[in-house]
């Protein structure tokens, strides 16, 4: 039976043929009048032709375009990104374009950030693939000064800020939260010990979010921060059928019951979001789905779990 559910977001049509300007609109607004708290977006730079990541990969628009794109089409749904590389961009960019995407919102923005796996877009942003943990460490201090600091100074191993003043400042103080991504132990801890909390992966094991939870909020608490102010966000690619499925189901798969009961599921493992991503389904995030047939079954899905 049914529990206590998480608070539910879905995925911004992002990838495939469905993620046209037109249906952005209407999945955005959709959800808003449905009363989910959150519209997400993921990164992919490239795909590459010798590691070639499946359909949903092939044709990825901006994570930050469109989320700036169905701000200005909605005025009370969350927003953010999962996740952003962040080596990939200098601090100060994404601090700007952050506290502007912050601001064009009115203070609706999580910035989700991970630490990328892919050495092929690693090599075509133009950053070293060594050393990305202390990196990514060096990164979010950066990050949280061009933020909080005004003027702001940074003098570090990979990042330098010479004494200025950077505006505008984000609409949330003291700064939009912080999601970081990654799946081994150091990354997990790392967003319990400096962020506002975790996204959880596409590949993830949605039976194992329970333990996932539980490293991120021993880090937060060996921070000496509150671990149950933690946010766990889980990215959850639904199958919704008519009928039930059978033994050997994956999570997130068979008729509403079966989900709202795996969604109960997430929440007693210490999921506090789970956004519902049709992006990675294929039967909509390809280039070669139908957009009228995906558009129609995100209907159905978002109707079937309106909060």
């Amino acid at each position: 039976m049914t529990g206590e559910l998480p608070l539910l977001g879905f995925g911004l049509p992002i990838s495939g043929s469905w993620a046209t300007p037109g249906t952005m609109r209407r999945i955005a607004r959709r959800a808003e009048d449905l009363g989910y708290a959150s519209l997400w977006t993921f990164q992919r730079l490239l795909n590459p032709v010798d590691a070639d990541q499946g359909e949903s990969h092939r044709e990825v628009q901006d994570s930050v375009v469109a989320l700036a794109y169905v701000a200005g089409h909605t005025t009370r749904i969350g927003i953010g990104t999962a996740t952003l590389c962040a080596p990939f961009t200098p601090p100060v960019v994404t601090a700007k374009a952050m506290a502007t995407l912050d601001v064009l919102s009115g203070g609706r923005l999580s910035v989700g950030l991970g630490i990328g796996w892919m050495p092929q877009e690693y090599a075509a942003a133009g950053v070293p693939f060594a050393r990305r943990g202390a990196r990514m460490d060096e990164y979010l201090r950066c990050l949280r000064a061009l933020w909080t600091q005004d003027p702001v100074e940074f003098a570090g191993e990979f990042y330098t800020v010479p004494r200025s003043h950077v505006s505008p400042r984000p609409v949330q103080r003291p700064h939009p939260p912080l999601l970081l991504g990654g799946t081994a132990e150091a990354a997990l801890r790392r967003a319990g010990r400096l962020a506002q909390g975790w996204i959880g992966s596409s590949h993830h094991d949605l039976s194992r979010i329970g333990a996932c939870a539980a490293t991120v909020r021993a880090g937060a608490r060996e921070a000496g921060r509150d671990p149950e102010a933690v946010r766990i966000v889980v990215r959850g690619v639904v199958d919704l059928l008519d009928g039930p499925a059978g033994p050997g189901r994956r999570p997130l798969q068979g008729t509403r019951a079966q989900v709202l009961d795996d969604l109960s599921a997430l929440r007693a493992q210490g999921a506090t979001e789970v956004f519902l991503d049709l992006n990675l389904s294929p039967r909509v995030g390809s280039p070669a789905v139908d957009p009228a047939a995906a558009v129609a079954y995100a209907d159905q899905v978002l109707n079937a779990f309106a909060p």
